[in-house]
């Protein structure tokens, strides 16, 4: 069973921890069968499973949703489910209820964005009750619109010692590790080894404690668009695509189904038909 001690070993033994998203029962079986550090049920799937524009729309009652399905495929893996836009910010009573709801689905602990009073204050209160948080700096896109898009963070030694700032601002307040999304890799590298808890970089270079990526994205099968950082380990869509055009083909040409996929009645019951008709 994979725990929090898991990435902090993993960390202290100079290993890498590998993550991915996932988003339903049999993706997320065979990323546990791969042996997957951790999973997240990222609010990406609001894209990438929904079809919005981007992860602003999407509920907390439908991250449950995956959350659940998640957690029947991968029993004994670290589960993180994203909490969703809006979904903390309002008061630390709303951020314990929904994170409360996402342990209660099946996840192992739940993901912040950025580093404020509030954030903080909540890390704090969700550790204390038994809720561990992945924190998460860098770009955040959650607050895309007040950033200014999809920029890279920490271009300068200032803005780097900025983010560290806050990472060590999450870690005292009890986070177990701290994602760093799109940024140089030296800048990571500095942020990595100035902290104790693990980082999971995205976009962010080699140097983090380990790194995450959309699913959907390495296995090719999410072709809006494609980030910089990410390498195609599949060609998924393009699959599915030759799958399904040589389907239909065979339907309308009368080819599938051929005996082999069809079922027969017994001699006896077959004649009958065939005198029924008579």
């Amino acid at each position: 069973m994979k725990t929090v001690n898991t990435f902090q070993k993993l960390k202290d033994n100079n290993e890498k921890i590998t993550m991915l998203t996932a988003y339903d029962y049999s993706t997320a079986q065979v990323l546990e069968e791969a042996g997957i550090d951790g999973i997240l049920v990222g609010d990406s799937l609001a894209m990438v499973a929904l079809g919005y524009e981007n992860t602003y729309n999407i509920t907390i009652d439908e991250m449950l949703i995956f959350v659940k399905a998640v957690a029947k495929g991968a029993k004994n893996s670290f589960i993180i489910g994203d909490m969703p836009f809006m979904s903390y910010n309002l008061s630390i009573e709303q951020g314990l209820e929904n994170a409360s709801k996402m342990i209660k689905a099946g996840a192992s602990g739940v993901k912040l964005e950025g580093c404020n009073e509030h954030i903080l204050k909540l890390v704090k209160r969700c550790t204390e009750s038994g809720i561990p948080v992945l924190g998460h700096l860098g770009f955040t896109p959650q607050l895309m619109n007040t950033i200014g898009g999809h920029k890279i963070q920490g271009k300068t030694s200032e803005k780097t010692e900025e983010i560290l700032m806050s990472a060590k601002k999450l870690e005292e307040a009890g986070c177990f590790a701290v994602v760093l999304e799109l940024m140089p890799a030296e800048s990571a590298k500095y942020i990595t080894e100035n902290l104790n808890i693990p980082t999971i970089g995205i976009g962010a270079g080699i140097h983090c404690s380990g790194q995450i990526v959309v699913i959907d994205d390495i296995l090719g099968k999410f072709t809006d668009f494609t980030p910089k950082f990410v390498k195609k380990y599949a060609d998924i869509h393009h699959t599915v695509l030759s799958a399904a055009e040589k389907y239909i083909k065979e339907v309308k040409d009368e080819i599938f189904p051929s005996e082999k996929e069809s079922f027969e009645l017994d001699k006896k019951e077959s004649e009958k038909l065939c005198c029924s008709t008579k």
